[in-house]
């Protein structure tokens, strides 16, 4: 399609639309999730928060670097790309903005820490494998058409996340 015919789409906008939601809840599932102590509970819901958008919304990518390798590879159209970030970097924001307000004082302010993985750059080196996996997952599942993605991806997430 044309961009112009992609923008008179509904289905186009009902996907943005999903990558916006789909962002939106799965970052909330992961930082209410981050409350608990220790990595299992986080991981677990995040890996079962895509497994369950993936069924519901149609395998929404929720991730920007993925959208990016979607797009990089020409499984997505440019616009569609582009959109989809956006609407995935609104919906991460709100998400994240609602949990900072609701978990934190007025008067607080935010500090960055860096995790158990160590420096900044080994939470690097964990993330780009984590994500690397996860994209391989979603090539597979996408040209094979499976009828369980939403295991293999909700599968890849979680794992990635236990791994780092």
């Amino acid at each position: 399609l044309s961009p112009h015919q992609e923008l008179r789409s509904g289905c186009f906008w009902r996907g943005v639309l999903a990558e916006a939601v789909g962002t939106l809840i799965f970052v909330g599932v992961v930082l209410g999730a981050s409350a608990a102590p220790g990595p299992l509970v986080p991981a677990l819901a995040a890996g079962l928060a895509t497994g369950g958008l993936v069924c519901a919304l149609g395998a929404p990518q929720a991730n920007p670097a993925l959208t990016l390798a979607l797009l990089c590879t020409r499984k997505l159209s440019a616009l569609r790309g582009v959109l989809g970030v956006l609407a995935q970097c609104g919906g991460a924001s709100l998400a994240a903005a609602a949990a900072a307000r609701s978990a934190m004082p007025d008067s607080a302010g935010l500090v960055t820490r860096v995790s158990a993985a160590g420096t900044a750059g080994t939470a690097l080196a964990w993330e780009t494998f984590a994500t690397f996996q996860l994209a391989l997952a979603a090539f597979a599942t996408a040209e094979r058409g499976a009828p369980q993605a939403g295991l293999a991806l909700g599968s890849a997430v979680a794992a990635g996340a236990l791994a780092a």
